[in-house]
């Protein structure tokens, strides 16, 4: 399927609402509903190497199953955590889709994230490459498997007070 093609799919089309839907619940700051976003068997990974595949095996900055993604949403979410404490107010821009593998049950798409964050009068920029595999599901379709590939992911993170 030629990428011209690709986008006219509605398949395809599904699985951008569903990714650009994520970054608009992650800069509402609304992380119980972007919890619900997932599969249950879903990851949501940041890796240090950028160009690993295989996480389980090497170091992550994040490497979330249910359990893990449900423990930072509570982090998140309750006020004495120091990532919820004047949590940055952020927005992101997510564009440059393109489509990988395309099936009735599934959509693999890579794109470009660049996220403005502002937190103590201070504004930070952070640019990703993210991989979303997304489960179509006639009830909803849901992120099986988020990685974003932090263009700095090798140097020192720190700590950022939202989700990427």
């Amino acid at each position: 399927m030629t990428e011209v093609l690709a986008f006219s799919d509605p398949r395809v089309l599904r699985a951008i609402q569903l990714v650009w839907h994520e970054a608009t619940l992650l800069d509402a700051k609304d992380y119980r509903t972007w919890e619900a976003l997932y599969t249950d068997d879903a990851y949501y990974v940041i890796p240090i190497d950028p160009d690993t595949d295989d996480f389980a095996s090497a170091l992550n900055m994040v490497y979330d199953d249910k359990r893990m993604r449900h423990l930072r949403v509570e982090r998140m979410t309750q006020g004495y955590a120091p990532s919820a404490v004047a949590a940055a107010r952020t927005v992101r821009i997510i564009s440059r889709f393109t489509v990988g593998e395309v099936t009735d049950t599934s959509v693999t798409l890579r794109s470009a994230q660049i996220l403005n964050a502002f937190k103590r009068n201070k504004f930070s920029t952070i640019g990703a490459e993210l991989t979303h595999e997304i489960a179509l599901h006639e009830d909803g379709d849901l992120i099986a498997l988020k990685v974003a590939r932090l263009i700095d992911s090798e140097d020192a993170v720190s700590a950022s007070g939202y989700l990427l």
